[in-house]
């Protein structure tokens, strides 16, 4: 397969038609045609089902066209680091996360590099662990920043200082807003929006299932979430309780949202992870030198 064919094929999986995708390529529409019947000639599927006015994907074509997103995306950054590589420290940089307050101290260390590299630009994708893990482990980033627990085995990390508080949020006209703190009492009856760091796989490790004891299977939970903007929208529309880390929700400002801590205290720590053995571009090693400096004095 040639990444040019593969350009081509993206173009009309997102333009959903044979003309206008030769148009945004300024290909002839025959020309176009003829490269994805050799494309589909070379897989031995069917990609593209033709329609008379729209073009949709076989499932085929939708395995294609996630593989072939990803494998445009790791040449773009490829070319992108050794395009980087000159006396003038410069590039991009690539950052999965979790949703954590403690975010703001990795953006005084990006600030820093920001007011002495002004070149050096920083792309943030936020998601869940597997979500950052998956993009890591494919090349597509080179930092992850994750809510323990985490399986370290594939990953050097720097552990930050800094803990994320669990609690509860909460309408403000809810009964529980009352209370100061919320404890275990407090949970087992009301409906409960439940975050990922709750389900059996982590809950061990998280010390959720230490906080719960014998109630965390007597648990009401009415739905999952793995970002906090759409948990704070369940909450509002009255869904549930949302069980979800500090300073994620803005309590002032007209909303209708406020957070209670758990009690006892329940936290979690995080990792900046990357991947073993990672060859950094010039940019990339800075922060890391700069990460190091901030969080750990090791290096």
């Amino acid at each position: 397969m040639e990444l040019r064919v593969l350009r081509y094929f993206l173009t009309v999986a997102r333009e959903g038609s044979i003309t206008a995708a030769a148009n945004a390529l300024h290909l002839t529409q025959p020309t176009l045609s003829r490269q994805l019947q050799d494309l589909e000639k070379e897989l031995k599927q069917k990609l593209l089902i033709r329609g008379k006015y729209k073009i949709k994907l076989t499932p085929e074509g939708m395995i294609l066209r996630k593989r072939a997103e990803e494998i445009v995306e790791l040449v773009e950054k490829t070319e992108e680091e050794f395009n980087s590589i000159s006396e003038i420290i410069a590039g991009d940089i690539y950052i999965g996360c979790g949703e954590t307050d403690s975010m703001k101290y990795v953006a005084e260390v990006m600030k820093n590099i920001q007011n002495d590299y002004p070149d050096i630009k920083f792309h943030i994708y936020s998601g869940n662990a597997e979500d950052v893990t998956e993009k890591l482990d494919k090349g597509l980033l080179d930092f992850g920043i994750l809510i323990q627990p985490i399986d370290l085995s594939k990953y050097d990390h720097i552990t930050m200082p800094q803990k994320d508080v669990w609690g509860v949020i909460m309408r403000k006209d809810s009964p529980l807003a009352k209370k100061e703190v919320i404890k275990l009492e407090d949970l087992v009856k009301v409906p409960l929006i439940a975050s990922r760091q709750m389900s059996k796989k982590y809950s061990a490790d998280s010390g959720f299932l230490d906080w719960f004891g014998e109630e965390f299977d007597k648990l009401n939970i009415k739905a999952t979430y793995n970002l906090v903007y759409n948990a704070a929208i369940m909450v509002e529309s009255g869904i549930g309780y949302a069980v979800s880390l500090d300073k994620l929700i803005k309590e002032s400002g007209g909303t209708n949202l406020c957070f209670r801590p758990l009690s006892p205290k329940l936290e979690s720590g995080l990792d900046i992870v990357w991947k073993k053995s990672q060859i950094f571009s010039p940019a990339a090693k800075l922060f890391l030198e700069k990460l190091y400096d901030k969080f750990d004095k090791k290096l």
